[in-house]
């Protein structure tokens, strides 16, 4: 409830008796609150402009000063250039503190002027004066509300309109783009350097345990993750120390994401992300090629430990005709038979050649697995005992997952 309801007809006498007065010494108040302001601090001085500060105190005090006798259905002046008084100062960088600390001793200022009016005009009234106290401090009061909030609005909205920026400027690095002064602009609203070490991740869009806002950086011990969504997967800048390397970096995506992802070399700037990313996501391709069924399999893959894979799926067409040339008569199989003995190529692989662990692997004798790898020399009529048919085979194996998915 509005405490203006309770006042007798000798309150609003005295009030608005009083504040005629008070009103011409607007001029004055607002000297007197301008030097107290910068007294307690040199914030206000180096955050507004002399004149604009002297001008806006003065109609701050002017409204508040009307509004204090007038009736409750008159329009709250004061409320509204509080309003804005609140988005200005925050567009202008003074602390919320600071401001809120202005209208306390603007409220103190008047009413201290406010009892040497009345003691002066009307000794009489000042027991009426002081019974009207609670209602001028709860005016206050609102008053400091609302350029509270409105402090807090703008101050949200440019943190957002700054976010914006920011991550359009990520995207153009991203992206690969060149424009005069981007990576430095990029730089400032990222608080990182030009030149640093950084890695770009390319992860499969899958829900992300903390998932947090861009402009809530994600932070490891040594890392700092920019995050950004794409249309199929989420791409991470990492910022990495100078003592953190890849390893670390793939551990800690292991530990945080659920989805698979690939992993860009370090590059030595901002300027390079776009190449990181095209890396990465190349990195990601590769598990396209990879055994779905090997238990040691990683879910984060790096580049640099996967380029024969790499230059696969960069190059489909020629994937397809190396799948072709290299294992043409074995597409010719059931695709049971061909399954098998592709399986066991894989399983030997990875068990770098034995013959005895890719036996254990794929729960058969040993002398299985010699058998079903000398049929699969006999129908490519190649070698595994050859580095060139080997490395053949082991490219047109990645190549065959990769065009079937």
């Amino acid at each position: 409830m509005d405490a203006r309801r309770t006042r007798t007809d000798r309150e609003w006498s005295v009030l608005e008796s009083a504040s005629e007065v008070l009103v011409e010494r607007v001029g004055h108040l607002t000297d007197l609150l301008i030097g107290e302001l910068r007294a307690h601090s040199p914030q206000y001085d180096i955050a507004v402009p002399a004149d604009e500060h002297w001008q806006q105190i003065n109609e701050a005090l002017r409204y508040g000063i009307e509004a204090i006798p007038a009736p409750r259905s008159a329009p709250r002046r004061d409320l509204e250039y509080a309003e804005t008084l609140g988005r200005r100062r925050a567009e202008q960088g003074l602390p919320l503190d600071l401001l809120l600390h202005a209208y306390r001793k603007a409220g103190y200022l008047v009413w201290d002027e406010l009892l040497d009016i009345v003691s002066a005009k009307d000794p009489e009234a000042l027991p009426v004066l002081v019974h009207t106290a609670a209602q001028m401090w709860a005016a206050v009061d609102r008053q400091a509300a609302t350029v509270a909030q409105a402090y807090r609005n703008t101050e949200e909205d440019m943190h957002r309109r700054t976010d914006e920026r920011v991550q359009a400027l990520l995207d153009a690095l991203l992206e690969g783009q060149d424009s005069a002064g981007l990576v430095a602009r990029a730089a400032a609203g990222l608080d990182l350097p030009e030149q640093g070490r950084y890695a770009v991740v390319a992860l499969r869009a899958e829900r992300r345990d903390g998932r947090e806002q861009f402009h809530r950086v994600t932070a490891a011990a040594g890392m700092r993750f920019f995050w950004r969504m794409r249309t199929d997967y989420e791409v991470a800048v990492v910022a990495l120390e100078s003592e953190t390397g890849l390893a670390e970096l793939a551990a800690e995506l292991e530990r945080r994401c659920a989805g698979t992802g690939g992993m860009s070399p370090v590059v030595s700037g901002l300027g390079e992300l776009g190449l990181a990313r095209r890396l990465a996501e190349t990195a990601l391709r590769t598990w396209s090629c990879a055994s779905p069924d090997l238990p040691h399999a990683r879910r984060i893959v790096r580049l640099d430990e996967r380029l024969p894979t790499a230059l696969v799926v960069s190059q489909p067409e020629l994937a397809a005709r190396l799948v072709a040339e290299v294992f043409g008569p074995l597409l010719e199989l059931d695709p049971g038979d061909r399954a098998v003995l592709l399986e066991t190529l894989d399983a030997w692989l990875g068990a770098q050649g034995s013959a005895g662990r890719a036996a254990t692997r794929l729960y058969c004798h040993r002398n299985t697995v010699f058998n079903r790898l000398r049929r699969l020399e006999q129908l490519t009529s190649r070698s595994l005992s050859r580095p060139r048919d080997l490395t053949e085979m082991t490219l047109a194996l990645d190549a065959f997952r990769l065009s079937t998915g």
